[in-house]
C-alpha cells in the first residue's frame, strides 16, 4: 500500500527543526546535511542543520555514513537508527509507511547512492515549486511505493510525487511515478519497467470467495483519481549513453502492445537529472516517450 500525502506545504519554522529532520529521514530514508537544509530550511545555514544532526546523533536517533569521495570535504549521509525509527513511526505525515531502520554503516552504504539520487530529483522539483509559487514539499514525495500487478508480483516505484501547480485562480493537482536510473542496470531492464507500469494500469484485483467477481475497475483507483504520469530521471553516464537509454524507452513504447496502450492514456517522459537540476523540471527538458519535442513535464 502507498501512504497518503500530507496536505501541508513546506515545514513550518514553528515546528522544532529536530522533529522535522527525524520525519524527513523517515520519509526519504537517507539524505546529506546539504540536502536536508535545502529540503527543510532552504534559507538557513549548513551549521544550523549540523548542530541539530549532531545532537540527534548523540541522543542515538540518527547515524551517518561518510560518502567516499577523495576530491571533496567530508560529506555525511544521515539515516535513522532503530530508536529513531521507533520514535517516528506514529507521525501523521508517515501514516502507512513501514519503519525503515538501518542497522549498520554497511547497510547504509549499499543504499546511499541510489537513495541520494532520488532525493536530488525531489529537491529539483521542490526548488521549482518555490520559484513558481506551486506546492510541493518534503511530504509530497513518497519513496519506494509498491503496488500489486497480479500473479504474486509487485511493482516498486522509486517515488510517487504529488504536485499542485497554481496558475492564477486555478489549482491543478498532478501526480507522477518517478523512476531514477543511475545506469547501473541494463537498458533493456530499465525499459521493462514500462511493461510493469502497463500491467499496473490494467490490473484488477479479484475479490476473494466469489464465483463471479464483480467488476471493480483497475486497482490503482484505490489510491489515485487519475493514473500518475511516469517520469524517468537518468544520470550516471555520458550524454550519448543516456540518450541511447531514452531511445530504448521510446522503442519499448512503440513495440510492446501493452506499453503502446499505456502511452495512449498516460503521459510518459524521460529527462537527465543534471538538466532538471540546472534548468528546472518546468523547462523543456523532458522527452516524451511516445514521440515529440522536449517539453516541460507539466505539458506532456
Amino acid at each position: 500500500m502507498t501512504s497518503i500525502p500530507a496536505t501541508s506545504l513546506a515545514p513550518s519554522p514553528a515546528e522544532p527543526l529536530s522533529h522535522q529532520v527525524l520525519a524527513a529521514l523517515a520519509q526519504h530514508r537517507i539524505a546529506t546535511t546539504s540536502q536536508l537544509r535545502r529540503m527543510l530550511r532552504p534559507d538557513g545555514t549548513r551549521q544550523l542543520l549540523s548542530r541539530v544532526l549532531n545532537k540527534l546523533r548523540s541522543d542515538g536517533f540518527v547515524d551517518c555514513t561518510v560518502l567516499p569521495d577523495a576530491n571533496r570535504s567530508r560529506t555525511n549521509a544521515w539515516y535513522l537508527t532503530q530508536e529513531g525509527s521507533r520514535l517516528t513511526r506514529d507521525l501523521p505525515v508517515l501514516r502507512g509507511r513501514p519503519p525503515y531502520p538501518i542497522n549498520s554503516d554497511t547497510a547504509a552504504s549499499l543504499k546511499t547512492p541510489h537513495t541520494l539520487a532520488v532525493v536530488r530529483a525531489h529537491l529539483a522539483f521542490a526548488a521549482d515549486a518555490r520559484r513558481l509559487g506551486h506546492e510541493h514539499g518534503p511530504w509530497d514525495w513518497t519513496p519506494e511505493v509498491s503496488h500489486s500487478i497480479g500473479e504474486g508480483e509487485r511493482i516498486m516505484a522509486d517515488a510517487v510525487m504529488y504536485y499542485t501547480a497554481v496558475e492564477s485562480d486555478h489549482r491543478r493537482k498532478l501526480r507522477a511515478f518517478v523512476e531514477v536510473d543511475r545506469t547501473t542496470m541494463s537498458s533493456e531492464r530499465l525499459a521493462v519497467k514500462l511493461i510493469e507500469y502497463a500491467r499496473l494500469f490494467q490490473y484488477e484485483a479479484q475479490p476473494v470467495g466469489r464465483r463471479r467477481p464483480a467488476a471493480t475497475g483497475p486497482s490503482w483507483l484505490r489510491w489515485y483519481p487519475v493514473f500518475p504520469r511516469v517520469l524517468f530521471v537518468l544520470t550516471g553516464a555520458s550524454r550519448a549513453r543516456l540518450d541511447n537509454r531514452i531511445s530504448d524507452l521510446q522503442a519499448m513504447v512503440a513495440q510492446h502492445p501493452l506499453v503502446t496502450a499505456l502511452a495512449r492514456e498516460v503521459r510518459l517522459a524521460a529527462a537527465v537529472l543534471e538538466d532538471i537540476e540546472q534548468h528546472g523540471p518546468a523547462q523543456a527538458v523532458w522527452v516524451p516517450l511516445a514521440g515529440g519535442k522536449p517539453r516541460p513535464w507539466t505539458e506532456l
